[in-house]
């Protein structure tokens, strides 16, 4: 059962498992190599930044010490040119060997603009442009005090863009190196094998849309966990889960809990689903649970179906109502439930005529029984070997009479498996059983944990 629907959707799953996992591994490498990029970027800025403060501290200095000397020669006594000379060249000489000195730590972050020149003939001019610069308080000093804001600038800016979603920048790379993701192109690419194995399987387009929808929401630019096909698997289980749990109808508590006794439930489907079969295998149901049955045998259209009805009836020992071949279907049904309530049956089970869902003429008869008798119960009996079909059939049939429910018959003998789980979500209505065999007691209660253990989910 369900055999090759397994088959290939553990086929599929695994392929679509794999490719996912190689394009996020892909894109974690690519998204490494940009963070270690990003960061080395950042240390040069730093270290340019430090430079420059460096160079910025050097240059205030060497003015800090211009102006304490030249406030220790205003107390002076005036003294000749020479002398005035030599104190000059002294200074400027300490000036050269501190600036020769620091050349030897630093020969990088010495300003080269400084004149550190001690030519007795251009002495005034030397100091002249030195007062220059101190006037101009500290070209240089400005200079680098804007472009070390600058930088600071730009390496704060693309610090706050790299972390502008609260997580900080170093969050932000440790998440990046962690995190896997693949796009919404890539998704749609590997979907493609998953989405042809569940078609060949009869999936509903509508199931597969859904199928679809929800693995997108889970994988695509999503952070990926290390177990990739674990969170595939999951969220299709979940999502087959949800597809399969309508609200679910219990017959046996619905006939016990109607006070005006019977119960009544009318079958619908086209010829050869085996709906008189199925008819006999829940009147067979209901005998075990101790309630009594009649049988109504409103197929007034095709030859040999009241015989085929009448046949289960006496081999289950029930009562079969039955009218002429060509009778009112309407009037067979109606005499069925009142034999019911005149003899205190509990159940009437209505056997239709199988007709095809798009003679609107027969459908009118249908229309009329439920008019009539207004079934509690309406179910739709449906071949899920047919597939496509089926669902179509399922489909159609609602849109007119607005099914209750579902049985699917022939499920044993269904590799594919697609059907059910399509004909719920098609029609919005619960599947109450499935026929899994030819004998009275192949009738099985539909549960989804079930039908999920077979599809290997």
């Amino acid at each position: 059962m369900f055999g090759k629907l397994k088959e290939k959707l553990k086929e599929a799953l695994s392929i679509f498992s794999k490719k996912t996992e190689e394009e996020a591994e892909v894109k974690e490498i690519i998204a490494e190599k940009n963070v270690l990029i990003k960061e080395e970027k950042k240390a040069v800025l730093e270290k340019k930044a430090k430079k420059k403060s460096k160079r910025v501290e050097l240059v205030k200095k060497v003015s800090e010490e211009k102006k304490k000397e030249e406030q220790r020669e205003v107390k002076t006594e005036r003294k000749d040119t020479k002398t005035i000379l030599a104190q000059q060249r002294e200074y400027f000489e300490k000036v050269a060997n501190k600036k020769k000195t620091d050349e030897e730590v630093e020969p990088k972050e010495i300003v080269k603009e400084e004149i550190v020149t001690v030519d007795e003939e251009n002495v005034n001019v030397e100091i002249k442009e030195e007062e220059i610069k101190e006037e101009k308080k500290g070209f240089f000093s400005k200079l680098f005090r804007k472009e070390e804001k600058e930088e600071e600038k730009k390496v704060g800016s693309e610090v706050k863009e790299e972390g502008e979603d609260g997580k900080g920048f170093f969050g932000k790379i440790k998440e990046t190196l962690t995190t896997k993701t693949i796009s919404a192109a890539k998704f749609e690419d590997f979907f493609w094998d998953l989405e042809l194995a569940l078609l060949e399987n009869n999936v509903s387009v509508e199931v597969i849309e859904k199928i679809k929808e929800d693995l997108k929401k889970e994988l695509v630019d999503k952070s990926l966990p290390r177990d990739v096909s674990a969170k595939i698997y999951t969220t299709l289980n979940e999502t087959l889960r949800e597809i399969l749990s309508c609200e679910k109808i219990d017959v046996l508590q619905r006939v016990d809990a109607k006070k005006n006794k019977p119960y009544v439930i009318a079958f619908f489907g086209i010829n050869g689903t085996g709906k008189t079969t199925s008819i006999a295998k829940l009147t067979y149901y209901f005998q075990q649970q101790g309630l009594s049955v009649v049988l109504a045998a409103c197929d007034t259209f095709r030859a040999a179906a009241i015989q085929q009805l009448g046949e289960h009836a006496a081999k289950l020992g029930v009562k079969m109502i039955q009218h002429d071949y060509g009778s009112d279907a309407a009037a067979v049904a109606f005499d069925a439930v009142k034999y019911a309530e005149k003899n205190k049956i509990d159940v009437v089970l209505i056997d239709t005529a199988g007709r095809l869902h798009s003679n609107t003429n027969l459908m009118a008869e249908l229309e009329k029984i439920i008019r009539v008798v207004k079934p509690d119960l309406k179910l739709f009996v449906g071949e899920s070997i047919t597939g496509n079909d089926c669902i179509e059939q399922a489909r159609t049939f609602n849109s007119l009479v607005e099914m209750d429910g579902a049985i699917l018959t022939k499920v044993d003998v269904d590799e594919k498996g697609g059907a059910p789980v399509s004909i719920a979500y098609t029609i919005k209505k619960p599947i109450l059983f499935l026929g899994v065999g030819q004998e009275y007691k192949d009738l099985e209660k539909f549960d989804a944990e079930v039908i999920l253990g077979r599809l290997g989910l």
